[in-house]
Order: C-alpha cells, then structure tokens, then sequence
C-alpha cells in the first residue's frame, strides 16, 4: 500500500483535497468527466463500441461511470482483475489476454454463469477444448490475433482458422469474433507514424478475418484499439470496437508521444499527490513519493504543480523523490517550504495505480469519494 486513505470524514469539506494523507493517486473528476465524455463522443461518432480497459485504473467506480457514460462494458487484462470487477458489480466483461490450464478455465465458466456479458480470448486449439469442458452453459469467444508484436495470438490465418475449429467442435462456446490489439502502436510518435503502423496492421487483420469468413465463421466484432491509436483506427473501418484505458487519466508516456495529436486531446486528471518533508538542502527538497509511488518503467514523473514546472524529479529511493528548487521568489522569501504538496503526472499510469489501494476523487479542493482499487495486484 503505498499511502492510506484519507479520514472518511473529510469527504465534502472545503479544503479537504489538502489533507489526503500523500503519497496518493488523486482523481480530478471534472477533468475525468470531460475525458469520458469526450471519448464516448469520439467513438458514437466514428460507430464503434467503447469498451475502456480497465488495466488502468482497475477500480469499479471509474468502470462504472464509464458505462454510465455510454461504454458497452470493460475489460480486463486477466481473470482476477476480471473477478474483481464482477464482485463489485461490473456485468460486462471481456477479458483480453489468453489463458491456459483447467484451473483457470474453470474460473472463466464461472464468470460466465455469473455475468449478463462474458467474454475470453483464445489463441490455441487447447484453449478452445479447456473452456469448452468447463462451461456450464454458452461462453463468448473471440480469436486474439498477434498484431505483430509476437506476446499472445495467432501469428497468422491458418493458426486463426485452426482456432476456429477447435471452437467450433465444442457446442457451449459461442464465438463472437476477433481481436487485435497492438500496444507496440500507441506510443508511436507522430500521427503519420501511427496511422501507417496501424494500416499496415489493419490490412493484415482484414486477411484473417477473410479466411475466418470463408472458413464459415460469422465475425461480429473486431475489437482492439487505445488511446494513442484512436483516430487511425476509426478511419482505416475494421474494427467494430474499442479498448482505450489510459484516455480517463493521462500519463507522461502518452503526453510525450502524442503531443498535440487529436488522440492526445484528453486532460491530465489523475495526478499523484506528494509533499514536501525536508528543505534543508540548498538545491532541491525531498518528497514522500520515491519507487513505491510511481511505475518505474518509462520516463521520469513530471510536476503538474505551476510553481514547480521547471523542477527536474528523480527517484531519491524507495519512499523519498529529490525535486530541485524553483528560481527563489521576487521577494527573497524561501522558494519552497516543508508541507508544501506538489502533484505529479505520473510516468505510466497503469502499473502507477497498481501500487494504490484506493483513488481520491476530488472536485476542486473538496474530497468527493474515497473509491478502493479493488482489482490491484490481481495478476493471476
């Protein structure tokens, strides 16, 4: 856990955002309202399926106001985080990585029995027959098809149609059709760059889905797609659905690469709050949030604090950040003080949520809710 949550107590006082225990993962839930409103605009315009993944923030309340906004369900990048969701609520999900063992497909047929809208991805022959022997009544299928990044799918239309049949030969699956995500696409820099990634991908798509059809399989949904491929993906007309997660919140990683891009039109509303606990030193101060509060797989956290946007950060530890002083103010009073907050966009925002046991909702400077991630740490 990287920080408590706040005194319930707090919810609806003026000022109260102030005293969210930090480190936090902190919800502008203005800001996320314009984003969810903004993408299920995007996606009712283009005639797609929003179906935000849940990776990314892998709690309940923001999946559920995501469907309130027009989204068809979620999904989910693995069973638990899948039972998570089911547990507090979700009815709608599609689960988006393979899986593989009796065990887990037991897991799944009960999922399905359970939800009003299940679905799982295959991509072997095996898969087919283990769901297959442990559903207890129909379970939605679809085939994942590697994009060409070599992590999970068929490599190609034979292996597709192999699938196919292994599903076909098992009467409680239903196949639904197809998926194909390529996460190598999203942060591609440059629309152009993006757009060609993704036609190239999409054309490669299209050649599956044609041997699926004249293998005598009924495709009704092509689903794939985030954030950083958006736009290339309504325009090029395969899919039928979209699985944008990061799009809610932000994160550097994104705000680097999309830059003024319309797919990176969408405000920073998740921030991690952090304060200020030492100013001794004549060159910068130590924060609260060190490794423990931010993914360390891409670039560094970046101050959203104004007073602060020329600081460099750098991990300083397991608990601590090192952020350099501002320009010493006008009037030669000292530049930062202890107790100070600064919030931080954070460099990855998925796995950054994963080491929070609960997401502050804020509206200005009031605590609105206290939401619990129920899905963190669901990596089975």
């Amino acid at each position: 856990m990287a920080s408590r949550a706040a005194d319930p107590d707090l919810i609806g006082q003026v000022g109260s955002r102030a005293l969210i225990p930090t480190p936090a993962a902190v919800l502008d839930l203005d800001a996320f309202d314009r984003n969810v409103a903004k993408m299920a605009a995007r996606a009712k315009a283009a005639g797609l399926a929003l179906r935000p993944h849940a990776k990314s923030h892998k709690c309940s309340a923001v999946a559920q106001r995501q469907i309130a906004a027009g989204a068809v369900g979620i999904c989910c990048a693995k069973l638990a985080e899948a039972e998570a969701m089911a547990a507090a609520g979700v009815a709608a999900i599609l689960v988006t990585s393979p899986i593989a063992g009796a065990a887990q497909a037991a897991r799944a047929a009960k999922l399905a029995e359970n939800l009003a809208d299940f679905r799982i991805v295959i991509d072997h022959p095996d898969g087919a027959a283990e769901l297959g022997g442990a559903a207890q009544g129909p379970l939605q299928v679809l085939i994942d098809v590697d994009p060409g990044m070599g992590r999970t799918g068929v490599h190609d239309a034979a292996q597709a149609v192999a699938v196919f049949r292994a599903i076909q030969a098992q009467p409680k699956l239903k196949f639904l059709g197809v998926q194909c995500y390529g996460g190598h696409w999203q942060h591609l820099e440059g629309v152009n760059a993006r757009a060609a990634a993704i036609a190239d991908g999409m054309a490669y798509l299209s050649t599956v889905i044609a041997a699926l059809r004249q293998a005598g399989a009924d495709v009704q949904v092509v689903t794939g797609g985030g954030t950083g491929s958006f736009a290339s993906d309504a325009a090029q007309g395969v899919l039928t659905e979209v699985q944008p997660g990061s799009y809610a919140f932000m994160d550097r990683e994104y705000r680097d690469a999309l830059k003024d891009d319309p797919d990176g039109a969408f405000e920073q509303a998740l921030t991690i709050a952090a304060t200020v606990i030492s100013a001794n030193h004549p060159k910068w101060v130590t924060v609260d949030a060190g490794l423990k509060a931010f993914a360390t797989d891409g670039p560094m956290p970046v101050p959203m604090t104004p007073k602060f946007a020329a600081s460099a950060y750098r991990f300083f530890g397991d608990e601590h950040g090192r952020l350099m002083r501002p320009p010493v103010m006008q009037d030669g009073e000292a530049d930062v003080a202890r107790g100070e907050r600064v919030d931080f966009v954070p460099p990855h925002v998925d796995p950054t949520l994963d080491r929070y046991d609960v997401l502050h909702m804020v509206r200005g400077d009031v605590l609105v809710e206290i939401a619990p991630i129920e899905a963190r740490g669901a990596a089975q």
